[in-house]
């Protein structure tokens, strides 16, 4: 223990800030401040953190009021909130056009022949029963206000999911007199087919034709009613939705194109390496004829 922490005249020692020790040098209970409260150099140093602390957060106060304002667009500027994002517009609808002066004409002709008439971005569409096109047809071709003389489409659309009249016929006619344009839709299915408009619109034909290869949908009263893109003993009509996509070996596939064994393959491609690939076609023996008659296929490059 040294001198200056014991008490003049007193052999017990003493702590620095005056309260006695005992021998150990540990501090007497009495001594030890309560829970909770800090000592003296513990709580004077809290205070001096604290007031540093708000002179900090003062100065910054004062630097942020004396900054100039950034322009905006400028680097380190805030950027402009964006604005909220603008609901999608919903496109054009139906709309009923059952007071169409052209609507109203045929509903006067034909009466209850005549259902369901829309308007879509200038475009009118009537449902016709089936049993009436051909005289719908014949009254918008003939009538002098109307002059509806073009068929410029006959098409077809399948909607499986219909229990009765899954295809619906559609007739895009043009009046090219008046430039006005009527779409006529009728429902049907493919053995009960819809009546030919051939005596109509010749042009008819080969349309309706073609939504017979493809769709299935016979046309009573066709002239010459047979396939026209597919081959005439082709099974199915590809056209119609529950037409599989992928490849499938049918009976046409399997009558006009037979497997190949190892000897076909080596001709064929015997063949191509000499750059005759048309000689693997069916037409092999009349181009052989051709060759072999000495005939020029194809000009030479002179």
């Amino acid at each position: 223990m040294s001198e200056d922490t014991k008490q003049p005249g007193s052999e017990e020692p003493m702590r620095p800030d005056g309260s006695p020790a005992d021998s150990s040098g540990t501090p007497s209970p009495s001594a030890i401040p309560p829970a909770g409260e800090l000592a003296g150099a513990d709580a004077e140093k809290a205070a001096m953190v604290e007031q540093a602390k708000s002179r900090v957060a003062a100065v910054k106060e004062s630097l942020a009021a004396d900054k100039p304002a950034t322009p905006a667009g400028a680097p380190g500027a805030p950027s402009a909130p964006k604005p909220p994002v603008k609901k999608k517009e919903e496109g054009p609808k139906p709309t009923d056009a059952s007071n169409h002066p052209l609507v109203q004409k045929l509903k006067a002709q034909f009466g209850a022949g005549v259902g369901e008439a829309l308007e879509f971005v200038g475009q009118l569409s009537v449902r016709v029963d089936r049993e009436g096109i051909v005289e719908v047809c014949e009254f918008l071709k003939r009538d002098g206000e109307s002059r509806f003389d073009y068929l410029s489409d006959l098409t077809c659309v399948h909607y499986p999911e219909r229990g009765a009249g899954p295809f619906e016929v559609v007739y895009n006619l043009f009046s090219i007199d008046l430039n006005q344009r009527v779409r006529l839709k009728v429902d049907t299915d493919e053995n009960v087919g819809v009546a030919s408009v051939t005596g109509v619109w010749p042009a008819a034909n080969w349309l309706e034709r073609e939504v017979y290869d493809l769709f299935g949908i016979p046309f009573t009263g066709h002239p010459d009613l047979r396939r026209l893109l597919l081959p005439t003993d082709w099974d199915g009509h590809p056209m119609r939705k529950d037409y599989p996509l992928e490849f499938i070996e049918n009976a046409w596939t399997a009558k006009h194109l037979p497997e190949m064994n190892e000897v076909h393959m080596e001709q064929l491609q015997q063949r191509r390496a000499y750059g005759l690939e048309i000689l693997s076609v069916p037409q092999e023996k009349l181009m052989r004829d051709i060759f072999r008659g000495g005939k020029e296929v194809m000009p030479k490059d002179k």
